[in-house]
């Protein structure tokens, strides 16, 4: 019995970069409440960073990055194109990124890949939930060669 394709996607580097959003969002978070954010560049690490400063973020993040996705996540044909064959073939897909959910969920949304994708999460939490033998898809041109 052929062995079932698993493929976790870096969803910065294949399906939408959303570091210039969340860039966006510090700034404006920190202007509206009149602080200053000094977060590390890890997202994961500031988000601990942003509880302690902000409180309850999240939300704002949520309706943040659906008021601006739309300017700057668009679909791409050709990797959805891709997704859609994988997805067909059987093959059990998943993003990573370091972006909170919130955003993770609403870049997928806007890209266009929200259909396809089983699983989100950390790169770790992608791969447990996969299988050890989960192929890790880093750039549109990876994505693009897997047959």
């Amino acid at each position: 019995m052929p062995r079932q394709l698993a493929i976790a996607l870096d969803l910065d580097g294949v399906l939408a970069d959303t570091r210039p959003l969340w860039d966006a969002w510090l700034e404006d978070a920190a202007r509206r409440a009149r602080v200053e954010l000094e977060v590390p560049e890890d997202r994961e690490a500031a988000a601990l960073e942003l509880d302690r400063a902000l409180g309850d973020w999240r939300p704002l993040l949520a309706r943040f990055a659906a008021d601006r996705a739309p300017l700057s996540i668009r679909p791409r044909a050709e990797t959805n194109a891709a997704l859609r064959r994988l997805a067909s073939a059987g093959a059990r897909i998943g993003v990573f990124s370091d972006a909170p959910r919130e955003l993770v969920e609403i870049a997928l949304a806007h890209a266009g890949a929200a259909r396809q994708v089983e699983v989100v999460g950390t790169l770790a939490e992608v791969q447990a939930a996969l299988g050890p033998e989960v192929l890790v898809v880093g750039s549109r041109r990876q994505l693009a060669a897997l047959r």
